[in-house]
């Protein structure tokens, strides 16, 4: 039986995997990944970081006759694929998950195809690394002891109105707070803080963007103010709360 593992890969900078990913992406059979070409490309710079500015790590630069075959893995095809994979799990071939960016399965495919594995007793590894969700929770000056993520909102406004009104409620008794965390897409940023402002009020909040890259940036002050600061609405947001105790 082969082993599923689940690799954390850059939200960003190249030089934040880890050097066990490196070693599982160029060990296993195949790489089950959102998109092909972007994870093709991440192998590519890997081999030539491996090849000169990794050399130093014993044991890093990967000894194999050639790269993981990589397997379409992404959201609208998961429930096809899971066979597949479980297929080729059963033949004693290993097989990488990854997302685009990130964690596997924190907003991103795979919970099914884990699920499935363990139903069949398939051993699942895990290898951490970066997530936007932890970095951006650690860097926006919110306590970090309790946390709620909210994955991202809604799509429509009614749905993302009761989501928020139902945290609202739930924070009322004071006895179970937490920051909230989520994510946001560049051209819904706009109306989702307006939504929570409308139910949360004019607090204070953390957003990042970019993180890791070169155009990096944490915007903290009152919805108000962000809604009408001179911001370039642009890649994919992180939403961080205070703890709502109204």
């Amino acid at each position: 039986m082969g082993i599923l593992y689940l690799v954390s890969t850059p939200i960003g900078n190249l030089e934040d995997i880890t050097i066990r990913a490196i070693k599982t992406l160029f060990t296993v059979d195949y790489i089950a990944c959102e998109d092909t070409r972007r994870t093709g490309i991440l192998l590519q710079e890997l081999q030539k970081k491996t090849g000169s500015d990794l050399k130093e790590f014993k044991g890093l630069t990967p000894t194999v006759k050639e790269l993981p075959k990589l397997v379409s893995f992404y959201d609208e095809v998961e429930d096809k694929k899971v066979p597949d994979i479980i297929e080729l799990l059963e033949n004693n071939r290993n097989v990488a998950l990854v997302s685009d960016s990130g964690t596997p399965l924190i907003s991103d495919p795979g919970f099914k195809l884990v699920r499935q594995c363990i139903k069949q007793s398939i051993k699942i590894v895990t290898i951490p690394g970066p997530t936007s969700l932890i970095s951006a929770l650690t860097i926006s000056g919110l306590p970090t002891d309790k946390f709620l993520f909210l994955g991202y909102l809604p799509k429509k406004k009614g749905e993302r109105i009761e989501v928020l009104e139902y945290i609202l409620f739930c924070s009322r008794p004071r006895k179970h707070l937490y920051t909230i965390v989520a994510f946001e897409s560049p051209h819904r940023l706009k109306e989702s803080l307006e939504d929570i402002k409308e139910v949360f009020g004019d607090i204070e909040i953390a957003i990042a963007k970019e993180l890791t890259k070169i155009h990096e940036k944490i915007i903290r002050g009152k919805i108000s103010e962000l809604l009408i600061a001179d911001q370039e609405f642009k890649g994919e947001f992180v939403i961080v709360l205070p703890a709502i105790t109204a």
